[in-house]
């Protein structure tokens, strides 16, 4: 009973006591009470401190602001930021939307019952203020394609949510070619349409517009540069960033304004879908618009090593997923990826391509290892043609002396991005005639090439160059008003497009090959040509017209079995 008594006497003050209990616990670091009374740091239980409150509880000491930023922060905590993130472009005034309705609603009123039909679509496009080549995507994603036309009712309510929704062009553009998908991405097939119109319409491509044969090939050509150019992630996906940090929507305006289409040389170029079309038509030697590894060997007189070539038809550069059904085959579009990478190593996806060809373990880095191993097969052709060949250690020393790598031993992709000199580096290695281009040339000429502003493009200048031996070969051909064929029904020249639809004045025979003899087909004059035929074999005579405009008359001719493409082209009288 007393010792519980005593346990109950309190033997000093709070404070003591406090201290004394820390100095028992070993918290406390000086026995001796101090005064005045300070409390602790941190709030301890309730049994420490009998003077606890409410109030003190929510206390707690301020912390130093070291930074000038928390500083300024905790002084304009109560000011208003403004919104600053956009994703769909900053929205623009609502008296501007306002007034555009307004004219789209007078426009539609000119109309009979309001209803604009496609080839009127333009005036209510301009309207919209967008570029003219919009006009059939915006046609079609408006709902005209089911009814030919677009009333107003519909197209008001459809450009008010557009506006609500999509306030830059690139975000229109996105949200119009997906067809108000809730995509936010756009594939190949969405920019059929606009190619097609331009195909169409565009002044530059009269003369193609009759050969529909063709407008698939120039379309697919347009929609691989496009990838090639703008969709940097090779998801085979287009973004809105990647769209807004392209070109691609200046380009389509420019279209309006530039009447001569190889003046645009990106994406629309007449003359350079004209070369890789040729270049392609030279290697598919069976026309199934496929080509397959002897094929690729024979380009450019077998410039490029096949070990190289193994690494192309591997997969390393196919874009995104992609379910083959020809699997040691290359499309025409992946030959349009090659063409510009093999031409234009300076590009940045050239560069990405080539990378990843020679990053043989995919580990994001060039080995020496794997340098020697494409190198190798370089000095054996060398050899073989009795040309003085460097060793692989010189070499190696030359190309990390142009490259200056960022990590010894090894080449990494930004190492090449930022050499000025990449096409050199990737040319040693692989292209042996380029190489040896190289090494004929000024050692300081490649460097003052790659330093000019403001000069054509390496695919630009190949691109011109090309183009103008191809045009030659043909004035050379045309110059006998005959074209030969040989045995097996294939002619020795790419067939040139303009050739196929010119209009042929004066022209007084051609040759198809029969079995034997070859036969006179009379043409008569001013026809427009839109295909090339063949025969393979003697048969009866046939006299016919051509069934797809404009129609070409051909006389008694001996014509055998005929290609499958031109069974359905000719009509038996």
């Amino acid at each position: 009973m007393v010792n519980a008594l005593k346990a109950r006497t309190r033997k000093g003050c709070y404070a003591c006591e406090f201290y004394r209990s820390q100095e028992e616990l070993g918290l406390g670091q000086d026995s001796q009470p101090k005064f005045p009374y300070v409390p602790p740091k941190y709030r301890l239980p309730r049994s420490y401190n009998k003077t606890y409150t409410k109030e003190k509880e929510n206390q707690r000491p301020s912390q130093p602001l070291h930074t000038t930023l928390q500083r300024q922060a905790k002084a304009n905590k109560n000011v208003f930021i403004p919104r600053f993130y956009f994703p769909q472009g900053k929205p623009q005034a609502q008296q501007q939307t306002d007034t555009v309705l307004q004219k789209l609603a007078s426009d539609f009123r000119t109309f009979p019952m309001g209803q604009v039909p496609q080839e009127k679509f333009h005036i209510i496009v301009k309207t919209c203020e967008c570029p003219l080549y919009w006009k059939v995507p915006l046609f079609v994603a408006a709902g005209g394609e089911k009814l030919g036309y677009v009333d107003a009712h519909s197209f008001l309510d459809y450009w008010k949510q557009l506006e609500t929704t999509c306030h830059d062009p690139a975000a229109k553009f996105m949200k119009i070619l997906t067809r108000n998908e809730t995509r936010n991405f756009l594939l190949p097939e969405d920019f059929i349409p606009l190619i097609q119109d331009v195909v169409d319409t565009h002044p530059g491509l009269v003369f193609l517009k009759e050969a529909n044969e063709f407008h698939s090939r120039y379309i697919h050509t347009v929609i691989a540069r496009i990838f090639y150019c703008v969709n940097r992630s090779w998801s085979g996906r287009i973004t809105l960033p990647e769209l807004r940090r392209s070109n691609l929507l200046q380009i389509i305006s420019l279209l309006e304004e530039e009447g001569d289409i190889n003046q645009i040389t990106q994406y629309f170029s007449y003359e350079h879908f004209y070369v890789i079309y040729c270049k392609f038509w030279e290697l598919d030697r069976d026309h199934d618009l496929f080509i397959d590894r002897q094929d690729l060997t024979r380009h450019n007189d077998h410039a490029l090593s096949s070990r190289i070539i193994d690494r192309i038809f591997s997969g390393a550069v196919m874009r995104g997923n992609s379910n083959k059904t020809n699997e040691d085959k290359m499309s025409y579009t992946e030959f349009v990826w090659f063409l510009l990478s093999e031409e234009d190593k300076q590009h940045p996806t050239a560069i990405e391509y080539w990378f990843r060809c020679m990053d043989l373990d995919g580990d994001g880095y060039l080995s020496m290892y794997e340098l020697e191993y494409f190198y190798e097969e370089q000095l054996q052709r060398m050899e073989l043609l009795g040309i003085a060949t460097l060793p692989f250690e010189d070499c190696l020393c030359q190309m990390l002396d142009m490259i200056h790598p960022q990590c010894e031993g090894k080449i990494s992709l930004a190492d090449l991005k930022r050499c000025k000199m990449v096409t050199i580096f990737f040319d040693t290695f692989f292209n042996l005639e380029k190489y040896l281009d190289h090494e004929q040339r000024d050692p300081f000429a490649s460097q003052r090439d790659h330093d000019a502003e403001g000069e054509m493009s390496d695919w630009d200048r190949f691109a011109a160059e090309e183009y103008e031996i191809l045009v030659a070969e043909e004035e050379g051909n045309d110059n006998g008003d005959e074209l030969s064929y040989d045995s097996d029904g294939m002619s020795d020249e790419v067939p040139s497009l303009e050739r196929l639809i010119k209009t042929f004045e004066g022209v007084e025979r051609i040759q198809l090959p029969c079995s034997s003899n070859p036969q006179i087909i009379t043409v008569n004059s001013n026809v427009s040509l839109s295909k090339i035929f063949r025969t393979e074999e003697n048969g009866d005579l046939f006299d016919g017209t051509w069934s797809t405009t404009p129609k070409i008359k051909l006389s008694k001719c001996e014509v055998g079995s005929l290609t499958p493409e031109m069974d359905n082209c000719f009509a038996s009288v």
